[in-house]
């Protein structure tokens, strides 16, 4: 490389400062990347990125704004850059209802209001609410530090904008940003999605970040996925939204971008045909409140207030349809038994809009475990109900009263579910047992099924009452060999049963399973008479009612591994896989066969 070609970047990084605005607007350019619903596949919003400052010898957008706050030109480069994303923003056919994300340099903070009512301007012009921008504050700096903070926040939710926290986990006082203010989005940093279906520590962090932001009625983001492993895993551990290279890398071309992403919805594909017991339950418990949107007048708030007496509260919404929280009367009260307090919010001086008195209440979506908003309810003190939204729109409210009653009705269904003969758990805990571990690839997984080899002919020649007989007989046994808490038993019907394991490996389960077996086929021969027993054989007649000899009764058990680190998605691939081993299972001659998922036969 020649030393022009070396001392060219800074050459034009000299030249530049002194003209950054002018050369920026003929370089610089807005790229799109979605940021997408995770239980739906569907495009919520954009991020803006910076794009083309290597045109000016900067490697990265850090770097061109570091160079305009040198030259006393930051907020001039950041108000062009944010008018040209709305500008693309408000040319895309679905910019009614998604939502675009701006990033916030922690230096603008001191002039922030001249920024926010700039940026006003534009969205009057571009029909856009303030509710479909969501400014995100970077954590490369500590925005709590910044005096002017707080009351830029203040500004930002009275003006309906949204709020969200960049880079969770890696950067400044984010923490104390998410305790002393409301926050719409948190955006969990790349560092800890990396992988995140091979990390248990990343896995247990990602839990308990969802849980207390659902809590507070906060939404949240993982950034950076890159695998379809590390959406399956986000998804099933509560995350809201999805963003990275695996969803759609960033473009600039409008035309690139989709409304929706078939190979997300695909892999939703399962989930959501095999609606939870949960969320059937939970939705013939919703009450869908009345609302009132964070841009209503005060007179509209009293009117909702006159008309709904026996209500306490209403949830609130943005214009986009999203809650915001709710509007409890007692935070009116002294204005409506004052005398003079609704002309005094009314006075344009006073300056008390509706957002002025909504009340953060936690936000989950419909499909969340009864138990896990259980826990989110308990952990709000003094929370009226839980938002419950449907493609992160309101849908309704829950109270603990509801859920009470939804767990209780759970409890009365999994009873119900349970066989009458055995009282082992059946199909519906089986196949939630399934879909569970599927995606939990912490540790091996073994899925057995066990099915009696002759039954009919043994249940027909003896009568049903030693064909429950023996089914009982398999089932103490099974209870006897696998008797932890981890260990999973589920009754399929008659004589089908289910064994899930975690954790062991196939030499420790083989030993346990070969015992079984040969357990059940001591006690089934003596089920039999002494002259069957001596022959080891009986006469029948088949499904077919073709008369034939039929070997004594035994079991026999087809054995699925999923291996470590595999995350599987469609239960039905699993149930298809199983199906597969059991008949290889009844053929061979020690009733026992293992076959590892993704291998071939």
């Amino acid at each position: 490389m020649s030393l022009a070609a070396t001392l060219e970047p800074a050459l034009i990084r000299r030249y530049t400062s002194d003209q950054i605005i002018t050369l920026a607007k003929l370089v610089i350019e807005n790229a799109f990347q979605p940021i997408v619903e995770a239980s739906t596949g569907v495009a919520f919003g954009y991020e803006s990125l910076m794009r083309g400052q290597e045109r000016l010898g900067f490697n990265s957008p850090m770097e061109i704004l570091d160079e305009a706050h040198r030259g006393d030109q930051l907020l001039q480069l950041e108000q062009m850059v944010a008018s040209r994303a709305l500008a693309k923003f408000a040319s895309l056919p679905n910019f009614s209802t998604a939502t675009l994300f701006l990033n916030l340099d922690v230096r603008l903070i001191p002039d922030g209001e001249r920024l926010v009512e700039n940026l006003l301007q534009h969205l009057k012009l571009a029909n856009i609410p303030p509710s479909s921008i969501c400014f995100e504050f970077s954590e490369r700096f500590d925005n709590t530090s910044v005096p002017e903070f707080a009351s830029l926040v203040s500004l930002l939710r009275k003006r309906g904008f949204k709020l969200a926290i960049d880079d969770f986990g890696v950067g400044h006082g984010e923490m104390k940003l998410l305790c002393d203010h409301p926050v719409d989005y948190l955006k969990i940093d790349r560092y800890f999605v990396a992988d995140i279906d091979r990390h248990p520590r990343k896995r247990h962090l990602l839990k308990n970040i969802v849980h207390i932001a659902h809590v507070l009625g906060t939404r949240v983001i993982a950034e950076g996925i890159e695998t379809e492993a590390e959406f399956i895993t986000c998804r099933e551990y509560g995350v809201d939204l999805v963003q990275g290279w695996f969803i759609s890398r960033p473009t600039t071309h409008v035309s690139e971008l989709v409304q929706s992403f078939p190979h997300l919805q695909e892999l939703g594909k399962s989930k959501r045909n095999n609606q939870s017991l949960d969320e059937i339950l939970i939705r013939k418990q919703i009450e869908v409140l009345p609302t009132v949107y964070e841009n209503d007048t005060i007179d509209s708030v009293f009117e909702v207030f006159r008309r709904h007496p026996q209500n306490a509260f209403f949830p609130v919404l943005n214009a986009n349809g999203e809650p915001r929280g709710i509007l409890h009367e007692r935070h009116l009260k002294e204005y409506i038994y004052h005398p003079f307090g609704r002309d005094l919010l009314k006075n344009k001086v006073y300056e008390r809009t509706i957002s002025h008195f909504v009340e953060m209440a936690p936000i989950v979506g419909l499909d969340t475990d009864a138990e896990q908003l259980m826990t989110i309810f308990a952990n709000m003190e003094g929370a009226n109900c839980l938002l419950l939204t449907e493609n992160m729109r309101y849908a309704g409210v829950v109270s603990a009263a509801a859920l009470i009653k939804v767990m209780n009705e759970k409890k009365l269904k999994t009873a119900q579910d349970q066989n009458p003969l055995t009282g082992i758990p059946g199909n519906h805990a089986i196949r939630d047992f399934m879909r569970e571990a599927s995606r939990d690839s912490d540790e091996t997984r073994h899925f057995c099924y066990c099915d009696f080899d002759n039954f009919k002919p043994f249940n027909d020649a003896y009568g049903f009452h030693l064909g429950d007989h023996a089914i009982s007989l398999f089932a103490a046994l099974m209870r006897r060999y696998f008797f932890a808490e981890r260990h999973f038993l589920g009754h399929v019907g008659g004589d089908d049963f289910f064994i899930g394991v975690q954790g062991w490996t196939k030499d420790e389960l083989a030993e346990i399973l070969d015992r079984l077996i040969g357990d059940f086929h001591d006690d089934a021969q003596d089920l039999y008479s002494e002259i069957d027993r001596a022959a080891g054989r009986i006469r029948g007649h088949d499904r077919a009612g073709v008369e034939a000899f039929f070997p004594l009764m035994r079991c026999s058990i087809g054995v699925l591994e999923l291996p470590k680190g595999l995350v599987i998605d469609d239960i039905n691939r699993v149930s298809a896989a199983i199906a597969h081993i059991k008949a290889m299972a009844k053929e061979s001659e020690e009733g026992l066969v293992f076959h590892r998922l993704g291998e071939a036969n």
